[in-house]
């Protein structure tokens, strides 16, 4: 695809990783679970997302999968930071936004709570107010950058 990268890791990278502050992930996109799109137009997380992110977020999530190495990264940015989305419906889980640039389309990292979480650790669910894998002209098994402060 003509937006795809292939980002090459080294010795290097964990020293890379985290840098001035910010994080910088690579990884490679894969297939879902197609859970996505349901939570993620819900009228209560869109109007959240809009409130708190400046956006209300594409039908689905892009699921990336980094590399064991980063997930040290990972889970020190999710443990240290973050928005809180909350449902109004008790029935329905919380969960937790993280600002996020991903190869210049401003999205946010989404982390439902851990009971019901469907993906392994390695895999991170992409919000952004396009689709974007168009907007990035990318597709399965391509690899994406993202670039997310402390």
């Amino acid at each position: 695809m003509a937006g795809a990268r292939n980002f090459k890791y080294n010795d290097e990278y964990d020293k890379l990783a985290k840098m001035n502050d910010k994080l910088t992930v690579t990884g490679k996109i894969v297939s879902g679970e197609k859970k996505g799109a349901f939570f993620t137009q819900l009228d209560w997380f869109q109007n959240q997302c809009q409130e708190k992110l400046g956006f209300k977020p594409f039908p689905g999530t892009l699921n990336l999968e980094i590399e064991a190495a980063m997930l040290p990264h990972i889970e020190a940015l999710i443990s240290s930071s973050g928005i809180e989305v909350v449902p109004p419906d008790p029935n329905f889980c919380t969960g937790h936004v993280y600002p996020v640039n991903i190869m210049g389309v401003g999205g946010a990292i989404v982390v439902p709570a851990e009971d019901v979480r469907v993906h392994s650790k390695n895999i991170l669910e992409l919000l952004a107010p396009t689709c974007l894998k168009e907007a990035l002209d990318v597709d399965d098994g391509d690899e994406i950058m993202l670039v997310a402060e402390y």
